[in-house]
């Protein structure tokens, strides 16, 4: 027996550190707006429902996410669909705020709604494809070969295992120097653009995740999508360098693409048991208004460990803090966007992907 209590006693200390992603969105604010477990021994703060526990036996993780999806909104029904399709660049020239994390999981999140959705990884180190389970060693197509040699974008997209609806464009480590060799292309800033609009395959949304830094693939990027999303880390250091975005968003505006735009702010990383979070919470909302979503993505183990197994938040751990964080950050997305097809059959296709 007191062989059993000690190792009892040991589980309780490993498993302590799993819960360190219990976060609230503010002083008063849940992370997640809407209806979901709290536990009763964690003071002012939501936890993972299930920190620890295995999908059950013969359930894959996408049935997994996608209970977990219509437990959330059991009475909301489904999410509508854009009237054309939405070409988001996620962007911040600051690394580390959490940029390839959002694109994923916002990504997963309306595909398990329902959506068709495409994400291109535009990054060389090529997260966005590891973390999707994509292959992206140097013999596979990629957005280098569309970028570069012309190479149609249907022959490099790859569909996501487990998540239906959802497809990847993977990087390679040969985008490293496509900046170089963009110098010299003619129409260099519009080379993305034009790969998109001509893929055939209809999409609701396209998620472009962009490196950290301002050069030709961001402005690829740009040229390419009409709204761009910001993620912020929830330190100070954050928000320097977020003036020189937004300036580059202005003049890709007003010489290459009038219809971009910042539409969305995300908070990520947000700790509310900190005043720094708070502190930076409202002075972006202050400073940026209604394009900051009410939903903050809590920092959150799970959230982190996710990419080591090649899946998302919403398939490795459905019921976490962070994977309900991004479901309802991908609503609220959704639920803005919206357009006349809200009343539309979900069976309607849409058209093939048209110009930013």
């Amino acid at each position: 027996m007191a062989g059993f209590e000690a190792t009892k006693a040991a589980h309780v200390e490993e498993s302590e550190p799993l819960r360190s992603d219990a976060n609230i969105a503010g002083p008063t604010a849940d992370p997640v707006p809407g209806p979901r477990s709290e536990s009763t021994d964690a003071p002012g703060g939501a936890v993972d429902i299930a920190p620890a526990a295995p999908a059950p036996s013969g359930d894959s993780p996408s049935r997994a996410a996608q209970q977990a999806v219509e437990a959330m909104y059991r009475t909301g029904g489904s999410l509508p669909r854009p009237e054309e399709t939405r070409v988001m660049i996620v962007a911040n020239q600051k690394g580390g705020v959490g940029k390839t994390t959002t694109t994923v999981n916002l990504a997963a999140s309306l595909a398990l709604h329902g959506a068709r959705v495409l994400v291109i990884d535009l990054d060389p180190q090529g997260n966005a494809s590891t973390a999707l389970g994509i292959d992206h060693h140097a013999e596979v197509p990629s957005i280098y070969d569309v970028l570069i040699e012309s190479r149609p974008l249907s022959e490099v997209v790859q569909p996501v295992r487990d998540i239906e609806g959802l497809f990847c464009a993977p990087a390679t480590i040969d985008l490293a120097g496509a900046e170089i060799e963009l110098v010299s292309v003619v129409a260099r800033e519009s080379r993305l653009q034009r790969a998109i609009t001509a893929y055939e395959q209809p999409l609701d949304y396209v998620f472009i995740d962009c490196p950290p830094s301002l050069g030709l693939l961001t402005v690829n990027a740009l040229v390419a999508g009409a709204e761009v999303v910001i993620p912020i880390q929830c330190e100070y250091y954050a928000l320097e360098g977020l003036g020189q975005l937004l300036r580059n968003v202005e003049l890709v505006r007003g010489h290459l693409n009038p219809r971009l735009h910042v539409s969305t702010i995300l908070l990520t990383m947000y700790d509310g048991r900190t005043r720094l979070a708070s502190q930076v919470a409202d002075e972006v909302r202050s400073h940026f208004g209604k394009e900051v979503l009410r939903t903050n993505i809590p920092r959150s183990v799970r959230i982190s460990e996710a990419p080591s197994y090649g899946q998302t938040v919403l398939t490795y751990d459905p019921g976490s803090s962070g994977s309900l964080s991004y479901l309802e950050a991908a609503r609220e997305i959704a639920l803005r966007g919206a357009g006349t097809q809200q009343g539309l059959p979900q069976q309607e296709q849409h058209s093939p992907v048209k110009g930013a």
